[in-house]
């Protein structure tokens, strides 16, 4: 089985840790190809990077498709190009956002979402709405560290902890859902330090894919055939 993961951003960095915390859940024979477009922005921080990365997005999935690729995550919690990139293959593709938000209602009654800058946050509202999970979203707090310097940051990690921690107790959350890919790699510390359940949405929506690739789903869609024939 291969899964392309398709970091919406050109941070190659971002890319190489997404793409290992991606291959740290999947399972023996799953093949974890993350890659970034080739033109883009270097972090998605509103909506106009949201805008200007989903053409790359749709590049990689072509790419993929090409390369025979059975299924896609889009490893950035706007969940950009979602609906465009479902259109572009029948192979399943899911956005770390949906996966995340999926999973935590699994393991408790609600979850509060822990995001980089206070600009994301009505994306994150939006999708919470979107994907059916308004009650069950009690939250989404800013951390107010960019994208970028989730990597350079020597305090990053301990911001973050403190800021689940807040967030866990403020909204009376069962669960923490981490609103970067940029986070993927501080799951099990933060969940060590607040003792509460983190879900990162890289491995999320990597597990969900396999899943649905190994029960033999596709994607179902009615778009006309000549949109399939030209991707």
């Amino acid at each position: 089985m291969l899964i392309k993961v398709v970091n919406p951003n050109t941070t190659w960095s971002m890319t190489a840790l997404i793409g290992q915390c991606a291959r740290a859940v999947s399972s023996p024979g799953t093949v974890i190809d993350a890659v970034s477009p080739t033109m883009g922005p270097a972090s998605i921080e509103s909506h106009i990077d949201e805008a200007l990365c989903v053409s790359g997005i749709l590049e990689q999935i072509a790419l993929g498709e090409e390369q025979g690729a059975d299924g896609y995550v889009i490893a950035c919690f706007g969940d950009p190009g979602l609906d465009a990139a479902r259109e572009a293959t029948s192979g399943p593709v899911v956005g770390i956002a949906e996966a995340a938000m999926h999973a935590a209602t699994f393991l408790g009654r609600g979850f509060s979402v822990v995001t980089t800058v206070g600009r994301t946050t009505g994306r994150a509202w939006d999708l919470a709405d979107r994907y059916g999970f308004a009650r069950q979203c009690r939250g989404v707090h800013a951390c107010e560290i960019p994208v970028l310097e989730l990597e350079t940051d020597p305090d990053a990690r301990t911001i973050i902890t403190e800021a689940c921690r807040r967030a866990a107790s403020q909204d009376g959350s069962d669960t923490i859902v981490l609103g970067c890919a940029g986070m993927a790699d501080l799951r099990a510390h933060i969940e060590r330090e607040i003792g509460r359940p983190v879900v990162d949405g890289v491995a999320a929506a990597t597990t969900t894919v396999q899943s649905l690739v190994t029960m033999g789903l596709r994607t179902g869609s009615a778009a006309p055939s000549h949109v399939r024939e030209n991707t």
